[in-house]
């Protein structure tokens, strides 16, 4: 191919080629995506956090005092596990019971006894009152006694400003961890992992605009008011139990807390995100090593930190001008946002933190490389198409 000939090819592909060397255009957000100060300009107006009293619909019911709400008596559920010891049985009817998914109770050569939502109490004056109509027992006052000696897992609901809001089941335990394994059987049970914080990070945890001060939990048509601040601060270590069908309600401030951004025992430990380097000098995400070990972050990573797991960040110094988009969304009300950075200016710029967005869970992040490199990249196509003698060609013709 002559010169002429490779210079006409060239005028013909050179714009097609060279187009890869200009960045991306800025992604449009629509004017309410933004949501997290570190997605727009300082200069910008932030969003005002709203102080509640009670939620408009929710809860229904008879509101009372948390220690009143607390001071209801227990209700059985499906998986409790009960003791019970019939006067004068030699073991025929006494025995260790299981609440089953129906909420019955199966005692040999009864009906099924119908459990779940009732006390111990009441459980035991139902057996009792079926043993005597049964003819296993005589009419005396106490005929059975009902011990609890585990609490099962039990499902609640937890919906408003969690990231993962609906049904949990919560307070289920290994069976190494059931009570009497070791010691005997015991009457009781304190099930320390059938709480609300577990309730929370079961639901995927607190988001960040979410009112500690005013979370609601529902029980049996009456509801409580309960302030969390002092639990997320550490000033409150209190427990709050919780029983079958309980509803917690948890409202949103509307605006972006930064305090809420770490682990607590009411945020989620850590969160996964998605991660694309194709940039120089890693030709894939397998080459970056991106593993899963490298998108699983602590909650409370930031877009620059994240970058430097993807292998974002660094290497010669062709790759200064690389980019990178951050593709999130507004937990408050569902829209999606994109954010584009440019990663030297998070790592050298003094107002990087102002600039520098949370990572929520399910958010993605991609790099770009820089012109320079997409430069090297068009010119190595010319190369490979048209020889070495074009690329030549094309670099005598770009600094003339």
């Amino acid at each position: 191919m002559t010169t002429a000939a490779i210079r006409f090819a060239l005028t013909l592909a050179l714009p097609i080629v060279l187009s890869a060397c200009a960045s991306g255009r800025t992604p449009h957000n629509v004017d309410d995506a933004r949501w997290m100060p570190e997605h727009t300009p300082a200069e910008a107006q932030q969003t005002v956090c709203v102080e509640h009293t009670r939620p408009g619909d929710y809860p229904i019911g008879q509101e009372i005092a948390l220690t009143e709400l607390m001071a209801m008596p227990s209700v059985l559920a499906p998986g409790d596990r009960l003791r019970i010891e019939v006067i004068g049985d030699q073991d025929r009817l006494s025995g260790v019971f299981v609440i089953d998914e129906d909420g019955r109770i199966n005692l040999p050569g009864l009906a099924p006894v119908r459990a779940v939502g009732r006390s111990v109490a009441d459980v035991e004056a139902l057996v009792s009152r079926e043993l005597i109509q049964a003819g296993f027992v005589r009419a005396l006052e106490r005929v059975a006694s009902v011990l609890l000696i585990e609490s099962g897992g039990v499902f609640v609901s937890v919906n408003g400003a969690v990231f993962h809001p609906g049904s949990v089941r919560v307070g289920e335990r290994a069976s190494k961890d059931r009570v009497g394994q070791r010691e005997g059987e015991a009457s009781g049970d304190a099930n320390n992992v059938r709480t609300l914080s577990t309730a929370i990070r079961a639901a995927g945890g607190l988001r960040p605009d979410a009112d500690l001060a005013h979370v609601y939990l529902t029980r049996n048509g009456r509801w409580a008011r309960i302030d969390l601040s002092g639990v997320l601060a550490g000033t409150d270590s209190r427990s709050v139990d919780l029983a079958a069908n309980d509803h917690v309600f948890i409202p949103s401030r509307a605006c972006f807390q930064p305090e809420l951004m770490r682990p607590t025992v009411l945020t989620t430990p850590g969160i996964r995100v998605y991660m694309s380097n194709l940039s120089r000098p890693a030709a894939s995400n397998a080459s970056s090593a991106i593993s899963k070990d490298a998108t699983s972050l602590p909650y409370g990573t930031r877009f620059l930190q994240a970058l430097v797991s993807a292998n974002c960040v660094g290497g010669s110094a062709m790759n200064a001008g690389r980019s990178a988009v951050l593709i999130s969304r507004n937990p408050i009300n569902g829209r999606s946002v994109v954010i584009q950075r440019s990663v030297e200016e998070l790592v050298r710029s003094a107002h990087r933190d102002d600039i520098d967005p949370y990572l929520m869970p399910g958010d993605a992040l991609a790099c770009y490389d820089s012109r320079w490199m997409n430069a090297r990249d068009a010119l190595a196509f010319v190369g490979e198409a048209f020889g070495s003698a074009a690329a030549g060609l094309v670099i005598h013709d770009l600094m003339k």
